[in-house]
């Protein structure tokens, strides 16, 4: 990965944009990273991916719940209770 500093990315910034098609790039601010660009191909990956660990995360808590007695009646119970 390429690590730019931001005034390099703001001033070369259409080299920035060609690198990151290839490979992600770093920036930093005051020796931290701010941000890292990355393809939008990559970037539409990494959301589907945190997309479907999210969907399978409530499956498994939805799973989880009904064993453990659950119902959609009582969730409603708990959520109308304003103690």
């Amino acid at each position: 990965m390429q690590t730019f500093t931001a005034n390099e990315a703001k001033t070369r910034f259409g080299e920035f944009l060609d690198i990151a098609q290839r490979e992600p790039v770093r920036v930093m601010r005051h020796d931290r990273v701010v941000g890292v660009m990355v393809s939008a191909q990559d970037y539409e990956a990494m959301r589907a991916y945190y997309a479907d660990r999210l969907r399978h995360s409530l499956r498994e808590s939805a799973e989880a719940a009904a064993a453990n007695g659950l119902t959609e009646g009582k969730l409603a119970e708990l959520l109308a209770d304003e103690s």
